[in-house]
């Protein structure tokens, strides 16, 4: 039987996912970001073993979520789909009126699966087009 624990983490235990899921061929400290220390960072287990993580991020009452990442051999399982359900309830009760984030051009699928909506807002970095998507809460 397969068990899935989400729990809020310290920041540095997404580090090491983050390198492997999203950029594996730049140097590990390039995923870490300056405000770090500040964010809500969350983990899924599964059976026990980190595999996922996404960090939140807010001004005021508006979220931004950075950084959703799941271990390449466990990708396409629904982890992701569990991760972004369990932020977007989180910041709910947290009386959010927005959720936004900077999503790979070639992943906006899934953010639409759960309501968010494209801006005209797009940019490039780090090898990747980048499209600011939002949703309202």
């Amino acid at each position: 039987m397969t068990m899935v624990q989400i729990e809020q983490i310290f920041p540095s235990l997404t580090w090491r996912i983050r390198h492997e899921a999203m950029y594996p061929e730049l140097p590990f400290d390039s995923v870490k970001l300056p405000d770090d220390f500040d964010g809500i960072h969350f983990g899924l287990y599964l059976n026990h073993k980190l595999t996922g993580v996404v960090s939140l991020f807010h001004d005021g009452d508006v979220y931004q979520f950075r950084k959703l990442a799941v271990l390449p051999d466990t990708q396409k399982a629904g982890y992701g789909s569990q991760l972004m359900a369990y932020i977007i309830n989180f910041c709910k009760i947290q009386k959010a009126t927005k959720l936004w984030c900077n999503a790979r051009v070639n992943a906006k699928e899934f953010y639409f699966k759960f309501g968010f909506h494209e801006t005209d807002k797009t940019f490039f970095k780090d090898g990747y087009d980048f499209v600011v998507m939002e949703k309202e809460l």
